[in-house]
């Protein structure tokens, strides 16, 4: 991002590739909802600062691993960026401008400070949306160096990703070509809808409708035709008592997944929507 820039247009980013949707301004634009008051520019020079204290050594250091093993250690043991263990579903650690001020994120958001610092000293550091924990990638000469950055960035080997995938895949084992897929680099618009997801889930389980929707709204300005945002936006709306935006949105899930497996509860939502009368129009 600029340091003159002014964040993204909410309805400008759907019409973007991939590669053009900006990382940093988008997650400060995702924080901007919750706070109105944000300086994109405070947040930016933050990375500018870490990546000021980092270029020294990182130009001393020849191999690309013990490069990332420097950043490492300057974000995670000297400025204190750390995992939030013990309140890891407080909405504060999705959004960026407090994982700034307080040093606490969850794995996706402080991915996304390593990521930018990395890259701004020239490190090709990637994320992976890696069933669970979120992870991040650097490609070495003998493959791939993967991080987990809610562990102070610590490297796992092969046999330790297989065995945190395996949970997520009915507990089958995983041979390198999946293992390989697993780990394909995320674009930008994946990072951030999975942030925006998780924060709806947050928001969701809290009974927080309001906050709720606005997510999954936020979701839909990257991905207009996504069915999950639509069919979250709508029940949403319906807790809202917003029936013809419940109505809508329902529908239009129905259209895009009409065989996905709650498909007939969603029906069930789509008739409240349409026949209770103590819902608003």
């Amino acid at each position: 991002m600029d340091h003159e820039s002014p964040l993204p247009d909410w309805d400008r980013l759907a019409a973007l590739d991939d590669a053009s949707v900006p990382l940093l301004g988008t997650a400060l634009l995702i924080a901007r909802d919750e706070y109105p008051d944000l300086d994109p520019c405070q947040y930016d020079g933050v990375l500018q600062r870490h990546v000021a204290q980092l270029r020294p050594r990182i130009e001393a250091i020849p191999l690309w691993p013990l490069k990332m093993l420097a950043i490492n250690e300057y974000l995670f043991d000297e400025v204190g960026y750390s995992g939030n263990h013990d309140e890891y579903y407080d909405p504060r650690n999705s959004y960026l401008n407090e994982v700034f001020e307080r040093r606490l994120g969850i794995p996706i958001s402080l991915a996304l400070v390593q990521m930018e610092v990395a890259r701004r000293l020239g490190m090709p550091l990637d994320g992976v949306s890696f069933p669970g924990h979120f992870l991040v990638r650097l490609p070495v000469d003998d493959g791939l160096l993967v991080m987990d950055p809610f562990n102070r960035g610590r490297p796992l080997d092969v046999d330790e990703l297989r065995e945190r995938a395996r949970p997520h895949v009915g507990g089958n084992a995983i041979d390198d070509h999946v293992l390989q897929q697993i780990l394909h680099p995320a674009s930008h618009r994946a990072i951030l809808t999975r942030m925006l997801r998780n924060l709806h889930g947050v928001y969701a389980e809290r009974g927080d409708w309001a906050r709720a929707v606005r997510c999954a709204d936020r979701v839909l300005k990257l991905l207009p035709e996504d069915a999950e945002a639509l069919r979250d936006r709508g029940l949403g709306y319906l807790q809202l008592d917003y029936r013809r935006g419940a109505r809508q949105d329902l529908g239009r899930y129905l259209l895009l997944a009409p065989d996905a497996p709650d498909a007939p509860a969603v029906r069930e939502y789509l008739i409240e929507a349409s026949t209770d009368p103590g819902r608003l129009n």
